[in-house]
């Protein structure tokens, strides 16, 4: 059974500020003026910033992207008003309201944004005039409009999905729950992936466990780089144990059924914690970057609540994510088909699954995929083309060994992550189900945060020593209790 669609109109009545005839003409009159003195004032403001190079400054850039999100944003509703008024209309179609939402949405957020940046941008100028230049510095300028765009972009699109979603109610899903076939069907196999994949999990939650440990005990690591890395220590457990528990119980139990409700839980969770995994990798390549190609201003850049804001935009970009993605997935129809044959609850998979149309769902999910993905690639590639750079540029073979083992670690986990996540995406469709697809998916989602401890710790002195020195207080503490009970 294919599900029709539930939208029963097809259009919308604006009503406008008045219904009297006579007052048309001066409301056409004073918003069409208003309009014009608002795109023109704001684009004299760019041109003016654009043309002057001492206005070239970190308050004269925002306040020149402010300029261009307010013609945007009344370019989003004033011109329909005014065609309205002209044509003696109230009509909207359906799509158009939507498109109008989505468009309000992103701007009037990136306003509220922007005037935070520029605030926080004052801040740095009345409060740290000497540390200025060097704090808002360029990349860090183009970083925070960046940010506002995409969490403006991410959030309008959330909000839309939501619309939608009241619009359009009925969802005709006829199955309540899902079989996720996992690596084998076959029943001799089955305790040997139990016992492999419980061991890597295992490996996983106490090997980050211990780094987060260990850098939170050890002043001498309380520095962005550990800062980060305990972070990402803090993602890989969550993300993890978003699909490994629930496949050993699905082993134990012998059953393969995962319930609707969470297949959806297990999505949005995974999807979270693989972007906030994205997000911080790319985090730690810019900090690699400041630390290697900076190194005097690096601390003086790099300070606690530029590296918590970063971390916080990570977390709030994955949410966002997440959530769209999982709201596109839950609009969709699914009716018989309800195999999945992976060991976890994939957005492509489920999309192919769904038996009404998913061209717009494939779109969106794609389009942000690419975005943010390739985005974050990108940006780290780009840090790694400018630390490469600065390497090459040190005279001593030390020298350059030792800038290069500062990020060896972090470039080994980018480059099995990336691979591997892309091993999975860039396949075609015909072998996107294939077992050699969900092996991809393993290393991705289970190999690479088990390895990421290893991958910190066996080259870095620092871990291996805070870890030396927390393995010795721990043990003192339990010689101490155990003297106590004795007693």
């Amino acid at each position: 059974m294919v599900p029709g669609n539930n939208t029963q109109i097809s259009e919308f009545v604006l009503l406008g500020f008045s219904k009297e005839p006579e007052f048309q003409l001066l409301i056409f009159g004073l918003f069409l003026s208003m309009y014009l003195i608002t795109v023109f004032g704001n684009l004299l403001i760019i041109l003016a910033i654009i043309s002057d190079s001492h206005l070239h400054t970190p308050m004269y850039f925002f306040l020149s992207n402010l300029s261009f999100v307010d013609i945007c944003f009344t370019s989003t509703t004033i011109p329909k008003m005014l065609l309205n008024i002209i044509t003696q209309t109230k009509v909207i179609t359906y799509e158009d309201c939507l498109t109008q939402m989505y468009f309000f949405l992103l701007f009037v957020q990136l306003d509220n944004f922007l005037l935070t940046v520029m605030s926080y941008d004052r801040f740095i100028a009345i409060c740290h005039p000497l540390h200025y230049t060097v704090i808002m510095n360029p990349v860090l300028c183009g970083l925070l409009v960046l940010i506002s765009w995409l969490i403006g972009a991410l959030n309008s699109l959330l909000q839309s999905l939501l619309a939608l979603r009241l619009i359009c109610p009925d969802n005709n899903t006829q199955i309540s729950e899902f079989l996720l076939l996992g690596l084998s069907n076959e029943p001799e196999l089955q305790p040997l992936i139990f016992g492999l994949f419980l061991f890597m999990y295992l490996i996983t939650v106490f090997g980050n466990l211990l780094i987060i440990l260990a850098v939170s005990s050890d002043f001498h690591l309380h520095t962005p780089m550990y800062f980060f890395l305990s972070n990402l220590s803090f993602a890989d457990i969550c993300f993890t144990s978003t699909i490994i528990p629930k496949m050993l119980w699905n082993i134990q139990t012998h059953s393969k059924v995962i319930t609707f409700e969470g297949c959806i839980i297990q999505m949005y969770f995974f999807l979270l914690f693989g972007g906030l995994d994205v997000f911080l990798l790319t985090m730690m390549a810019y900090d690699r970057y400041m630390a290697i190609c900076h190194p005097l201003h690096y601390m003086v850049i790099m300070k606690p609540r530029l590296c918590g804001l970063l971390v916080l935009s990570s977390f709030i970009m994955s949410f966002l994510y997440a959530l769209m993605q999982s709201l596109m997935v839950v609009q969709l129809s699914f009716c018989t088909k309800r195999v999945i044959p992976h060991i976890f609850c994939e957005a492509n998979l489920m999309i192919k699954l769904a038996c009404s149309d998913t061209f717009i769902c494939d779109m969106v999910v794609y389009f942000v995929s690419v975005v943010l993905g390739g985005g974050s690639l990108g940006a780290i590639l780009y840090s790694y083309s400018k630390i490469i750079a600065c390497i090459n540029g040190i005279s001593s073979a030390q020298g350059k060994y030792k800038a290069f083992s500062t990020c060896a670690s972090h470039l080994s986990v980018v480059s099995l992550f990336s691979c591997s996540v892309l091993g999975v995406y860039l396949t075609s469709a015909d072998t996107h189900s294939s077992h050699s697809s969900v092996i991809a998916s393993v290393m991705y989602s289970v190999v690479t945060p088990m390895l990421n401890p290893f991958m910190y710790s066996l080259r870095n002195k620092d871990i291996k020593k805070a870890l030396k020195i927390f393995g010795k207080e721990t043990n003192k503490e339990l010689i101490v209790l155990g003297l106590k009970n004795c007693h």
